[in-house]
């Protein structure tokens, strides 16, 4: 099973990444490019533990759904959100924020697997696994940004 683990250095507390990182609304933004919408289930604000969501996008040039659940939730420190419907065998993405000095390091382990066997285990190898990584850098990037903005709209917004 193909495996992303990205470490993302924030000048911000813990708490401010975590939130962030469930934000309905960020993840939005952060999927302009994939016209990603909710569909059904929480449609904005902070995700909570069990709560879920349906996400409909273009991602490879075909439209998809995906349902997400939290389902573990140690505030501010981890969560964890899983596929319960969608195009992959299993999606298992673990939020993790460790407390460094003045900054957070956000870790992202993303454990995915493609439907199709052998086929999809060269897709994921190939192709779906650098697309996964992109898509998941340009999310984390977001939350950077905002979270090191003093003026976080999203927060403010939420909390």
């Amino acid at each position: 099973m193909p495996r992303i683990i990205l470490n993302t250095l924030i000048e911000a507390s813990p708490e401010i990444c975590f939130d962030l990182s469930r934000s309905v609304d960020l993840h939005l933004l952060s999927t302009a490019k994939t016209r990603e919408k909710v569909l059904y289930g929480k449609t904005s604000g902070l995700m909570e533990l069990n709560e879920e969501v349906t996400w409909r996008a273009l991602h490879l040039g075909v439209w998809q759904n995906l349902t997400s659940r939290i389902t573990e939730f140690e505030y501010p420190m981890r969560f964890v959100s899983e596929m319960q419907k969608g195009a992959f065998q299993k999606l298992h993405h673990q939020h993790i924020f460790q407390k460094e000095e003045t900054a957070t390091l956000m870790t992202d382990v993303f454990d995915f697997e493609a439907p199709l066997g052998l086929a999809g285990r060269l897709f994921c190898r190939l192709f779906l696994t650098a697309y996964m990584q992109g898509f998941l850098e340009e999310r984390n990037r977001l939350i950077k940004q905002e979270a090191e903005n003093p003026t976080c709209i999203f927060l403010k917004q939420q909390l």
